[in-house]
């Protein structure tokens, strides 16, 4: 073989060595189905360690049945059907072996409208190391539990009134204690569906900040139909347009220099 053919071929191999590594997660030929219906068309799409990924589009696109594939959420709709190959560090999600509650635990879910459990703010975040049994003593659940406030940059609020129910929170605060409660359990990544649809712009701010602070210990995936929060929390973003996944790349270029013209139209405004 030529000399320059293989460092050529021997570079490639190391670059595709490169870019695996940094693969937490990845979609290959995602097929989605509802019954009869349709919803995602062979998606592809790596979702990359310590990175946030925002899923961009219209309503009804396919981003948040997308979203619920990485945590089998769509187990729990029984007409909803899911073809193709999903892997969290190189290993099938939904291969039967899989234990679903380790794999939700592994990759939790922070939902569109908060939902604080009906018990105290402490119960709230102590829910998740208490059934899984993370913690072997009341000391180590309180460190945990305080952690997990902390990381979510809500401990100082809410410190004087653990004992408080979680409901008595506002919107924002609220939020925050499911990103708590999410952590609490040391997942690998975080999917949100829309976390800040239902919160005014200064706790969006506040979340927004938490999710860029979060991205140095978690790969995180966002559903958003803000193209603005995309800009500013994503490091990459992936368009969807009915139920096909028209492009993904660096966020910068994809709001700058988008390659398909739906992904033009669809940023500035034309549609959607």
């Amino acid at each position: 073989m030529d000399a320059s053919v293989q460092t050529a071929s021997t570079t490639n191999q190391s670059a595709a060595l490169a870019n695996a590594s940094k693969v937490k997660m990845r979609g290959k030929n995602v097929n989605v189905f509802y019954g009869e219906k349709q919803a995602l068309f062979d998606v592809d799409l790596d979702v990359r360690k310590h990175q946030v990924t925002s899923l961009i589009g219209p309503s009804g696109c396919g981003k948040s049945t997308f979203l619920r594939c990485l945590n089998r959420m769509n187990d729990t709709i029984d007409v909803c059907r899911v073809q193709g190959d999903i892997t969290l560090d190189g290993k099938d999600i939904y291969d039967p072996s899989v234990d679903v509650v380790e794999l939700r635990a592994r990759v939790g879910m922070v939902f569109q409208k908060p939902n604080p459990f009906p018990k105290s703010i402490f119960d709230n975040v102590a829910y998740g190391p208490r059934i899984h049994g993370l913690a072997n003593s009341k000391t180590e659940l309180e460190a945990m539990v305080v952690t997990s406030l902390q990381k979510a940059g809500l401990f100082e609020e809410v410190k004087d009134r653990l004992d408080g129910p979680g409901t008595g929170l506002s919107g924002g605060q609220q939020q925050r204690l499911c990103i708590a409660r999410a952590i609490a359990v040391s997942p690998e990544v975080i999917l949100m569906d829309e976390p800040c649809s239902a919160l005014d712009p200064i706790a969006t701010a506040k979340v927004e900040e938490l999710i860029d602070e979060l991205r140095s210990n978690y790969t995180i995936v966002i559903v958003t139909h803000s193209m603005q929060q995309a800009a500013r929390v994503s490091q990459r973003t992936a368009f969807f347009h009915m139920g096909n996944l028209v492009e993904e790349g660096e966020t910068d270029d994809i709001f700058t220099n988008p390659n398909d013209k739906r992904t033009q139209d669809y940023i500035t405004g034309r549609f959607g």
